[in-house]
C-alpha cells in the first residue's frame, strides 16, 4: 500500500537515490517479524502447536517469515522503489497499532494485516501515481512464479511453496480492491484497463491456487 503526501513549491528534476534511514530499517524489521508471527498464530487454528509443539510452531513462524513478510515487504519496497523512480520522496513507515490489531486478530481466527504504507512526496501525475500504486500488486503476481517450482518439494520446501503462492496472489487480488486506502483505488482512477486485468489475474490466480493447492499448512 502506498499513499501520497501533500506537498507544495518545486520539485528537484533529480531523481533521489534509493536508501533507507535507520527508523525505516526499524519499522521494516518490526513489520517483517511482526507479520511472521501474526500469520503463524492464523495458520495454527486453536493454538494447537503453539502449546503442544514450540518446535513446529517456530517453524510455521520461520515458514511465514520467508514467505508471508517477503510478500509483504517486496510489495511495499516496489512502491518506494517505483515512487523514487519518478521523483519522489519515498519511505515505508511502520503501523503498531495495525500490527498488534494483526496478533490480536489472528489469536481469535481472523487476521486484519495493514502492517504500513509506504509514504511519498512530490509532484506526480496521475499515470506516475497510478504506476506507483499497481508495483506492488504486480510484485506479488511476480513472486508467485518465483514460488511456484517449490511446490515439485515436498517438506519444508514445499510449505514454502504453497505458501508463497497462496499468500502472493491474495494479497495482489486483496490490494486491487478499489476500496479506500488500497492500491485498487489509484489503479482505477488511472487506468480502467490495467486495473481491471491486474485485478481478474490476480484473482483469477487465487482461486486456482486455493483450488489446486488449498488451505497451506506445515
Amino acid at each position: 500500500m502506498s499513499r501520497r503526501q501533500s506537498s507544495s513549491g518545486s520539485v528537484s528534476q533529480q531523481i533521489p537515490s534509493l536508501s533507507f534511514s535507520q527508523q525505516e530499517l526499524f519499522d521494516l524489521a518490526v513489520a517483517w517479524v511482526a507479520l511472521a508471527v501474526a500469520f503463524g498464530i492464523f495458520f495454527d487454528p486453536e493454538n494447537r502447536l503453539l502449546f503442544t509443539d514450540l518446535t513446529a510452531f517456530l517453524q510455521l513462524v520461520v515458514v511465514c517469515f520467508l514467505t508471508v513478510g517477503v510478500a509483504f515487504m517486496l510489495h511495499e519496497l516496489a512502491h518506494k522503489v517505483a515512487a523514487i523512480r519518478f521523483g519522489q520522496v519515498a519511505a515505508f513507515r511502520a503501523s503498531y497499532e495495525m500490527l498488534g490489531l494483526a496478533i490480536l486478530s489472528a489469536m481469535v481466527g481472523f487476521i486484519f494485516a495493514a502492517p504500513g504504507a509506504v509514504e511519498h512526496r512530490g509532484r506526480i501525475t496521475t499515470r506516475q501515481h497510478g504506476l506507483i500504486a499497481v508495483a506492488g500488486p504486480w510484485v506479488n503476481l511476480a513472486l508467485v512464479a518465483v514460488f511456484a517450482p517449490l511446490l515439485l518439494f515436498d517438506g519444508f520446501l514445499g510449505s514454502i511453496g504453497e505458501f508463497g503462492v497462496i499468500i502472493n496472489a491474495f494479497l495482489a487480488a486483496f490490494n486491487m480492491i478499489p476500496f479506500g486506502p488500497l492500491d485498487g483505488n489509484t489503479v482505477k482512477d488511472w487506468s480502467l484497463p490495467v486495473f481491471g486485468v491486474t485485478l481478474v489475474v490476480a484473482a483469477v490466480i487465487t482461486v486456482v491456487a486455493l483450488s489446486t493447492i488449498g488451505f497451506p499448512t506445515v
